[in-house]
């Protein structure tokens, strides 16, 4: 696999963390409208996944099929910080973190020196997408702060 197919794995791997979180904490939460929201994010990152995984098999080469590690981490924390307090602010602020870390990974595979222009195009395809879900999630978690 290439170096611009394996960077576009990586952001496989992290959009996925990010649908399979939404998908988890989208039945954890009381708020039908978080709820709703959450459904709608995950589709989002599904999108993402999709769109990101037929650029690597038109390239030749086998899409990631799981998240990682840190994601499931991630999940988990979110899970423990429901328990220990408000349970839809922890649930957004947990996901806003797992937003925080997506755009960065977006970003930083943008500024990669080794990315082909192919992979830049296709990353800066899907950053709209990205920074819109990010900026929905810090707003979402600025609203519950302030509504504590």
């Amino acid at each position: 696999m290439n170096h611009s197919n394996n960077i576009l794995n990586d952001l496989i791997c992290a959009t996925r963390d990010g649908k399979s979180f939404y998908e988890h904490a989208a039945t954890k939460v009381d708020s039908p409208e978080l709820k709703a929201l959450f459904t709608r994010l995950a589709k989002v990152k599904g999108e993402i996944v999709h769109g990101l995984s037929n650029e690597i098999r038109a390239g030749g080469d086998k899409p990631a099929e799981a998240g990682t590690w840190s994601g499931d981490f991630n999940k988990l924390y979110g899970d423990v910080r429901a328990l220990l307090g408000d349970k839809n602010y922890a649930y957004v602020a947990q996901l806003e973190e797992s937003e925080d870390r997506l755009l960065k990974a977006f970003d930083k595979a943008l500024i990669e020196k080794e990315t082909s222009t192919h992979a830049h195009t296709v990353i800066t395809r899907f950053m709209p997408e990205v920074r819109s879900c990010h900026d929905i999630m810090r707003a979402r978690k600025i609203a519950l702060k302030k509504a504590a």
